[in-house]
């Protein structure tokens, strides 16, 4: 598999961490969050470098993945928003699953509204676990932080997740400990009513 150090100054198109295989599809992104590393001055994740001047094809991240029976579970992640190559995702996780990948898409949930219709039935078959950025209890608050290019976002954020639940067996929201005004406990029981899992992060610890 390729990692940062194999690269020797080439881009990661992959990286290992906590027994998983993370691929780095792109930079792009539906949110600006002013927590994310990028508006920060950094574009690492741990020891891994994740600026891309070129967005990796199918076969390159397939490439970079190798053997995918070696993780836990591949995971599409990175600085960006997976779903914006959204027919990239579908094709490198049918491949991957295939060869006994489980397969695990990180994501804002904001794909449905950014392609103009509900994706959450081409997840079926190629997608085993969704990590889903809840972020905040209200709109107010997740708009404050996560700054959305496009409007309503957080209602359509929503609707993903309860959409995916006839898709995807295995789904999780999260929010981040230590953001101002963001109510954890609220969090924990909108994914209640979801439901769905939930996950709390912790302020500026990435990956």
């Amino acid at each position: 598999m390729i990692d940062a150090a194999a690269l020797a100054g080439r881009e990661t198109v992959a990286y290992r961490l906590h027994g998983n295989c993370y691929l780095n599809l792109t930079q792009r992104c539906t949110l600006r969050c002013r927590f994310c590393p990028k508006f920060n001055g950094t574009w690492r994740v741990k020891d891994f470098d994740l600026r891309l001047h070129r967005e990796p094809s199918v076969e390159q991240l397939i490439a970079a993945a190798g053997d995918p029976r070696r993780y836990r579970e591949v995971v599409f992640c990175g600085l960006g928003e997976p779903t914006l190559r959204l027919p990239t995702v579908l094709a490198v996780a049918g491949r991957l699953r295939a060869e006994g990948a489980r397969i695990r898409l990180n994501t804002d949930g904001l794909a449905s509204l950014t392609h103009g219709s509900d994706v959450t039935p081409e997840l079926a078959g190629r997608i085993d676990a969704l990590s889903v950025s809840l972020n905040a209890q209200n709109p107010e608050v997740y708009n404050r932080h996560c700054r959305p290019k496009l409007p309503g976002a957080y209602a359509a954020m929503l609707e993903f997740v309860r959409r995916a639940r006839r898709f995807v067996p295995d789904i999780t929201v999260t929010a981040i400990d230590g953001l101002a005004g963001v109510d954890i406990a609220a969090c924990a029981e909108i994914a209640d009513r979801l439901g769905v899992n939930f996950r709390r992060r912790v302020l500026d610890n990435v990956g």
